[in-house]
């Protein structure tokens, strides 16, 4: 049991993670917030330095991660560094055009690899199809990731106080 506190002894100061009154500066969920978008950075630097490495450069579709994934990074800074509602709306942009990126990457990484398939064994059909294309030269289900990354950053911003208003 604590004893009780003179009124010449100064309360004791809360936490810096506390949340301590109403307004906007007050964010019960600051630590959580601040590992995702850890987890974000160091995916989006991992998968930016592998299509590097791959020279996914080819063609204007295999830009787009290439041009998209430091732009959200940038704005992922800009977001952490000053949470001002501009910021974070352009961060939320931004995730939602990696999340439209990482379908259309789904979509064209299968549909390359179903013409190559058709062009190596013409005869496949169905389900042998899908399962040759799947798991064909081209990573299929990598553009996914550009998806979650975007699912993370919107993660992020949800209920930012800076949003709040």
């Amino acid at each position: 049991m604590q004893r009780p506190r003179s009124a010449s002894e100064p309360a004791p100061s809360p936490r810096p993670d506390a949340v301590v009154g109403p307004g906007p500066a007050r964010d019960p969920y600051v630590k959580f917030r601040r590992i995702v978008l850890a987890i974000f950075a160091l995916g989006v630097a991992g998968t930016f330095a592998e299509l590097i490495l791959l020279e996914h450069t080819e063609s204007l579709w295999q830009l787009v991660p290439v041009v998209a994934l430091p732009l959200g990074l940038l704005l992922a800074v800009a977001a952490a560094v000053r949470p001002a509602r501009i910021t974070l709306r352009l961060f939320q942009s931004m995730m939602a055009l990696f999340v439209i990126a990482g379908g259309i990457g789904l979509y064209l990484h299968y549909r390359g690899n179903v013409e190559f398939e058709l062009e190596m064994m013409p005869s496949l059909r169905g389900l042998k199809l899908f399962w040759e294309s799947i798991t064909g030269a081209t990573p299929a289900l990598a553009p996914g990731a550009m998806a979650q990354f975007g699912l993370l950053g919107l993660a992020y911003t949800y209920r930012h106080p800076a949003l709040r208003g």
